[in-house]
Order: structure tokens, then sequence, then C-alpha cells
């Protein structure tokens, strides 16, 4: 058993899921990856995704301490995301789950 912000899971596999899972989490980290992103480039680099559900998934991976917010004090708004180093720990897993998509991909194909 792992506890964890007042939860406990079965293994860490389940806490990593529960952290960066779902459809949007890992394509939101690749993409921030080592720059600093503005939240309407952000979306249009995710076209599929809205504007609540970035935004709940920029909330949740900012809560988690894997993605940092800086709001600038003008007008228009301006907010900028970046990763965190906890967030930028996972960028070489997901390099590697990339890699196992085109190997897996590419096997297929023969």
């Amino acid at each position: 058993m792992i506890k964890f912000k007042d939860k406990e899971y079965h293994c860490s596999m389940e806490l990593t899921l529960a952290i960066i899972g779902g459809k949007w989490k890992v394509l939101i980290l690749w993409y921030l990856g080592d720059k600093t992103i503005r939240f309407n480039e952000l979306r249009r680099t995710l076209p599929n995704i809205t504007q609540k559900m970035l935004t709940q998934q920029l909330r949740e991976l900012e809560g988690y301490g894997l993605v940092k917010r800086f709001a600038y004090a003008q007008i228009p708004p301006k907010v900028e995301y970046s990763l965190t180093d906890s967030g930028k720990s996972i960028l070489p897993i997901l390099a590697n789950l990339g890699q196992w998509g085109q190997n897996y991909a590419n096997s297929e194909m023969d």
C-alpha cells in the first residue's frame, strides 16, 4: 500500500496512473517539454481538447507539482505554463513510451 495525499493505492502503478492517467495529461506534459507555453498555444497544439478540459487537466497537474503556472498582471490576461523539475523528470519515460509505440507500430507492419 502507498499512501499519497490522503488516499491509498495498492501499488505504484495505480498511483502513477492516478497522477498522469487519462487522455490528455501525458500529451500536456510531453508538449510542455523543456519550454514555457501560453495557454492558447497549448490549446492549439491539442486541437481536440476543450478549454474547460485543458484548464482542468493543467490544474490537476499543477496540484501534483508537475506543472507551474505563471499569470502576468496585464490586460488582456497572459498565462504561461511550464514543467517543474518533477514534471521534467518524467520526460525520459514519456520518450521511452513514444519509442515503444513507434516500435510496436513498425512490428505490426511486418
